[in-house]
């Protein structure tokens, strides 16, 4: 039977300064209980390899873990990198986990709902790797998890069910899912089912006001958002002679419906109205995927990847505006398809023929499509008319080749991490707009890495990265919501930034770590809002610029303020940027082609973010508590003749758990605790921004409740 991984048996050495020091201190009771629970965790993760941190199973048993999600969550100064199901192409969209050496294979199935779905009894021990372990490829990440699975373990089913309420805002809404993995005649496999049901919304006020800042209107809103998903996998994955196989099927169906009531009284006359807006998208999605991986001659391993991911979204918005008597005076309603698939083959090699060198070589090609469909039509009394929405209709198909060849070279506590890579595309648009185009990029890549007595870590990178483009910007689309429609650009091409990030990472004890990022990114032809005419704009390419900033990371335990095994994680944002306004011609920050409204994220264009996570765990009563508090900056989007800005201010969660009855985890939670507001202003202008006088101002002020949410999980 052959091994799940190709690791290495890790052995022990504890420095005579470690015996030196025990020896002579006085061993207090207290002092001999902390050094030895100190040296017991070096025993657990000290190891030979200087790439290489390896917590065993055991090392999660404070917390009490249900699945191997719950385990990641508590390695020092790692953050989880969930598949990017929006970006084509599979080299930019695995995360930063590994399962046994080896990536997950999909696209789809994003880690959070894998890693939910392997028991944590089933973990032997987690790797965290900073550099060359094996034949991992890190992709330009610093560091990467690898999750090593026990062998031979039974069969197991995983289970989870909840429930959540946003008051305010609908009923009860359960979720659940579960899951079996287990082993067929040598071919492991999991099999699961996940549907959940959600009920949010926003309510608040618009204030209206003229250039004058006079206020001529108060509306007042009330958003609900009605959501649904449903999510089936089937998993398999053995060995089949030489070759060892994955494959995977997801089929994904979601249903958002977003109904916004808006009561609407002019300041001055006292004159009512109401506008009332449906939103549906329905988008069922189904994804399968192949990969074989063989060892080819010694040193020589290939693996091929195919993965077919096709979607379809059926989108129906419409907008019925009544006058205080309860006369219609405007129905308006655009239905639209949005039909996209993706064919995407893969190679990859890897060679360590050469002693201290790994060369690699992938090559991938992927053609995706996208096939969109709008009609609208207007009733003000006199019957639907039909309104044309210039660029809504027609095809965009995109053929994209990406090949890279590098050379890992470790030289003692030096590691060396460089190539070369290419990136060629063809895109063809027809329907509305007819235009062919091509693209060619060289992409090099250099990472230097040195390791300080195999536990702190400096980090040199230069990278150039070709930005892929979102195959949606090329059509037009509705917004009822703010009367606006949202251009296509058949015109966009890709934006290259060369980045510059220099980092250092210390860690301390066994779980303490600190991490400084320094970063600058010079980006040639930035996709943004582009000036189409004095009053729309579509995303498009709009000169150069540069963005740089800091990014801190810590994981801190805080038993030298007396409170045991607690911890205190946090990750802080700040950065700055620059670029030439199209409009007004000077220099502004970089912005947002789409306003990012909550749950809050950290990657987003703008001033700063941060997150703060506490917990602490009671191991001997099963229990455990803390809260997380995160908020980020206003996000700015230019528009040619609007200003927006957003601002989501403070977002606190808190929890508590306990596992003390029948091996059950239990989990109650609270999201948004003090219901803090949500601004946007909304600034428009009679012609183009800041060149002109100012026509309106919309102050808008929402919240979208406090949340409760109780969780119980469990495998048998």
């Amino acid at each position: 039977m052959k091994p799940r991984t190709l690791s290495k048996i890790y052995t022990l050495n504890i420095t005579l300064l470690q015996l030196v020091v025990f020896l002579l201190i006085p061993a207090t009771d207290v002092f001999a209980q902390n050094y030895q629970e100190e040296t017991v965790s070096l025993l657990t993760q000290e190891i030979i390899e200087q790439d290489l941190v390896s917590y065993p199973s055991s090392y999660f048993d404070k917390v009490q873990p249900v699945t191997a999600l719950d385990m990641i969550k508590q390695v020092p100064g790692f953050q989880l990198d969930d598949n990017i199901n929006n970006v084509r192409g599979f080299a930019s969209t695995s995360g930063n986990v590994f399962i046994d050496d080896r990536r997950p294979s999909t696209k789809r199935d994003n880690l959070s709902s894998i890693l939910t779905r392997i028991p944590a009894t089933s973990v032997d021990r987690i790797e965290l790797i900073r550099g060359k372990v094996r034949s991992i490829d890190l992709r330009g990440q610093s560091a990467v998890l690898n999750i090593v699975l026990k062998e031979g373990m039974p069969a197991a089913i995983q289970w989870e069910s909840s429930v959540r309420q946003t008051f305010g805002h609908g009923p009860l809404k359960p979720e659940g899912r579960i899951s079996l993995s287990d082993d067929w005649r040598g071919i492991d496999y999991n099999v699961g089912i996940d549907a959940r049901r959600s009920s949010v919304g926003r309510t608040g006020f618009d204030n209206i006001e003229d250039g004058n800042r006079n206020l001529t209107e108060i509306r007042t809103d009330d958003k609900e958002n009605r959501n649904t998903v449903l999510k089936a996998n089937l998993n398999l994955a053995g060995w089949f002679g030489e070759n060892y196989l994955q494959a995977s099927t997801i089929y994904n169906y979601e249903k958002q419906h977003t109904y916004t009531n808006s009561d609407r009284v002019k300041s001055l006359t006292g004159i009512q109205r109401n506008v009332f807006f449906n939103d549906v998208e329905e988008e069922p999605t189904i994804e399968a995927g192949l990969d074989v991986e063989r060892i080819l001659i010694d040193r020589l391993t290939g693996k091929a990847i195919v993965l077919y991911v096709k979607g379809n979204r059926n989108i129906y918005n419409s907008q019925l505006d009544k006058n205080s008597s309860g006369v219609q005076t405007l129905n308006r309603i655009a239905t639209g398809e949005l039909d996209s698939s993706e064919n995407i083959a893969r190679l990859e090699m890897d060679w360590s023929g050469f002693t201290d060198h790994l060369l690699q070589f992938n090559a991938e090609r992927a053609a995706n499509n996208l096939n969109s469909t709008l009609a609208q039509t207007d009733d003000t009394g006199f019957g639907a008319v039909i309104i044309d929405v210039p660029g809504a209709n027609g095809r965009v198909e995109e053929i994209r080749w990406d090949t890279l060849l590098k050379d890992t070279w470790t030289l003692n506590q030096l590691e060396l991490d460089y190539g070369i890579g290419t990136e060629a595309s063809t895109i063809s648009q027809t329907g509305d707009a007819e235009l062919d185009r091509s693209f060619f990029f060289v992409k090099p890549s250099a990472v230097a890495t040195w390791l300080w007595l195999n536990r702190d870590q400096s980090r040199l990178r230069i990278v150039r990265e070709i930005a892929q483009l979102n195959l949606e910007d090329f059509v037009s689309a509705t917004e009822f919501l703010d009367n606006d429609i949202a251009l296509g650009n058949p015109n966009i091409k890709p934006d290259a930034t060369w980045k510059l990030e220099i980092s250092h990472e210390i860690r301390f004890g066994s779980k303490g770590l600190v991490k400084l990022t320094a970063f600058h990114h010079w980006i040639t032809d930035v996709l943004d809002l582009l000036p189409i005419t004095t009053t729309f704009e579509a995303p498009g390419n709009i000169g150069d610029g540069r963005r740089w900033g800091l990014i801190w990371e810590s994981s801190v335990p805080l038993d030298w303020i007396y409170l045991k095994a607690a911890k205190l994680d946090a990750k802080i944002r700040w950065q700055d940027s620059s670029v030439i306004d199209p409009v007004t011609g000077k220099n502004r920050v970089l912005s947002i082609a789409t306003i990012s409204a909550g749950p809050i994220m950290f990657d987003v264009e703008n001033k700063y973010a941060y997150e703060v996570n506490f917990r602490q765990d009671f191991q001997a009563q099963k229990f455990a508590w803390g809260w997380k508090v995160m908020e980020r900056a206003e996000q700015y989007q230019f528009k040619v003749n609007e200003l927006l800005i957003y601002d989501e201010n403070t977002d606190i969660h808190a929890y508590i758990e306990t596992s003390r009855w029948f091996g059950i985890k239990m989990i109650l939670g609270t999201e948004n605790i003090f219901n803090f507001h949500e601004d946007r202003l909304r600034i428009i202008y009679s012609g183009e921004r800041e060149r002109s006088p100012v026509n309106t101002i919309e102050t808008r002020d929402r919240t979208r409740g406090f949340r409760l949410n109780f969780t119980v999980s469990g495998s048998f």
